[in-house]
């Protein structure tokens, strides 16, 4: 399970400076104005030697106890409650403040590990950045520089001490699915739905994800995992409507998942909190059903604007299969474990060497690859690169010019010929490094070739 990493600290101190660098992305906007992040925005690090989630949270002004930023306030400190380790950002240049002070007395009753990261460091001796913030009494001072990286990485390892490595894909080899989505959409009455099927057999098991429930039960003879994000409910409380939604627990859900159950409220308008949790299990490469809940009580024409708004909203979901349920009636609920199980059998397919090269042929050779200049990409074989989501390598040359409208051309191919509804494709090129084979003449074949292919 991926450790969570809350980024917390006053306005203006680099928050969303270091969290667009741990990401390496641009997710969060970057300006020299206090307060301009308000929300908790959340993403995938890639610096350092393990897997994180990360979360960069508004600025802490922890003696407001009205307005907008007393609101920033509560969702900094909800990120710490719900994070497995905090990074408490200060300003080196500015030096200590009393809101800093504050903030470390708050800290230091978590009970997550904290570390005091002295950000704008960049040009100052480490000894001389830190040497004031020993006095907030939060272990060693770590001076960084988040615009330019120095000192990033070696700070995030010494987070990352602290959690085990990451474990290896689950080989119970049955699914594991987790129901999401947004608050009162009905999550909680589909669970109950699916535990209350005749021939259910069901159990409580506690989850490495702190409130979530990972439930085992079989149906028809086969066993499944459920994993519940709701965070409130036990045997003895399964009837319970209030329940806490989490982005956090969402993501980790999702991670420790095969398959991820969406579900939308038919009788709410499509919102980008939908899009934005089922981008996180798109993201996460998990396969993928879609649960349209509430449907029983609409009449014909709405649920035709309902479809085209779901179509024009959640377009980038065309690989998942959608169902039109009544969680509260039971109806259509039973259809979702088709659409689970063949889901979970896409995503963990093997998809042998030679038929994937065939079908790369027949895709070529019915649609070659756009010229780039002079040179046209040359697609030589394929393999398997993995599962949960497949994950396709294509060899060949010049493929770093290989265009994204041809790849998602290719996805289809493969997505076809392999019957992988409900799951997620990733295709992946790898160019020679050999010089002869590179094509520099306009694409004519080059010198050498994959030995036992023309």
């Amino acid at each position: 399970m991926k450790p969570t990493i809350a980024l917390v600290g006053r306005p203006n101190v680099g928050k969303s400076t270091l969290f667009n660098r741990l990401t390496r992305s641009r997710d969060a906007l970057v300006a020299d104005q206090p307060g301009l992040t308000r929300d908790r925005h959340y993403g995938h690090g890639r610096v350092g030697s393990k897997p994180y989630l990360v979360v960069d949270t508004g600025g802490f002004e922890p003696v407001v106890d009205e307005g907008i930023l007393f609101e920033m306030a509560k969702q900094t400190l909800q990120a710490v409650d719900e994070a497995d380790a905090i990074v408490f950002l200060v300003d080196g240049r500015t030096g200590i403040t009393p809101q800093d002070k504050i903030i470390a007395n708050r800290l230091r009753q978590a009970k997550q590990p904290v570390f005091l990261a002295v950000n704008k460091a960049e040009g100052v001796s480490h000894a001389m950045a830190t040497a004031e913030f020993h006095e907030l009494a939060l272990g060693e001072p770590y001076a960084i520089s988040a615009s330019h990286g120095d000192g990033v990485r070696e700070m995030v390892e010494m987070v990352l001490e602290f959690f085990p490595d990451a474990e290896e894909e689950d080989k119970t080899h049955h699914p594991k699915f987790a129901i999401i989505g947004r608050p009162n959409v009905g999550k909680s009455t589909l669970v109950n739905a699916i535990l209350g099927e005749e021939r259910v057999i069901a159990f409580d098991q506690a989850g490495t994800t702190r409130d979530s429930i990972y439930i085992d039960f079989e149906r028809e003879g086969r066993k499944y995992t459920i994993i519940d994000t709701a965070g409130v409910r036990r045997r003895g409380k399964v009837n319970e409507t209030i329940e806490k939604f989490s982005v956090i627990k969402t993501m980790k859900a999702i991670e420790d998942a095969n398959v991820a159950v969406l579900v939308l409220d038919a009788q709410l308008d499509i919102s980008e909190q939908d899009a934005t949790i089922a981008g996180f299990a798109l993201e996460a490469g998990r396969a993928l059903v879609v649960a349209v809940n509430k449907w029983e009580d609409l009449e014909l024409q709405q649920k035709d604007t309902i479809k085209r708004d779901i179509l024009r909203k959640l377009g980038f979901l065309d690989f998942a299969k959608f169902h039109y349920i009544s969680a509260l009636e039971g109806r259509g609920v039973g259809d979702l474990f088709k659409s689970i199980d063949a889901a979970y059998k896409a995503a963990m397919s093997k998809l042998p060497t030679p038929k994937l090269t065939r079908i790369l042929q027949v895709a070529t050779e019915r649609q070659q690859p756009p010229r780039a200049g002079t040179v046209r990409p040359k697609l030589r074989y394929a393999h398997q690169g993995g599962m949960n989501p497949p994950i396709i390598v294509i060899h060949g040359n010049a493929l770093d010019r290989v265009p994204e409208s041809y790849t998602r051309y290719l996805e289809g191919m493969f997505r076809k010929a392999f019957h992988l509804q409900g799951t997620p494709l990733r295709v992946q090129y790898k160019s020679s490094d050999n010089p002869f084979e590179v094509e520099a003449t306009g694409g004519k074949p080059g010198l050498m070739r994959h030995k036992g292919l023309k």
